[in-house]
């Protein structure tokens, strides 16, 4: 049985599952830019070691580091940037807006 692409789409309630793919943290932190009957756009953030796996289309990304890349990850960050914390802005993994590539952190 395939699964149609909606039945992937987050709800709040997926945020008491997830942990962070890297370290495995949980519970990891929502933010909610734009909302209809699911989160159309966000972030979801590990507090922990501060890396960002944006929500696009209603879709969670959560890939690893070396899965993602700078020229798809930043436009977003810049686009949403007054609706991120500020600490990830600057220091946020595996990207941010201060040093660009945080691959290795």
């Amino acid at each position: 049985m395939r699964l149609k692409w909606r039945e992937w789409a987050i709800k709040r309630k997926l945020m008491d599952i997830l942990a962070c793919p890297i370290d495995k943290h949980y519970p990891l932190e929502l933010r909610v830019f734009e909302e209809k009957d699911e989160i159309v756009e966000g972030v979801i953030i590990c507090p922990k070691c501060m890396r960002w796996y944006p929500i696009r289309e209603e879709i969670p990304e959560m890939l690893p580091d070396e899965l993602r890349e700078e020229k798809d990850e930043t436009p977003f960050l810049k686009k949403w940037k007054d609706k991120f914390p500020p600490r990830i802005v600057t220091e946020g993994k595996p990207f941010n807006l201060k040093g660009g590539d945080k691959k290795k952190g």
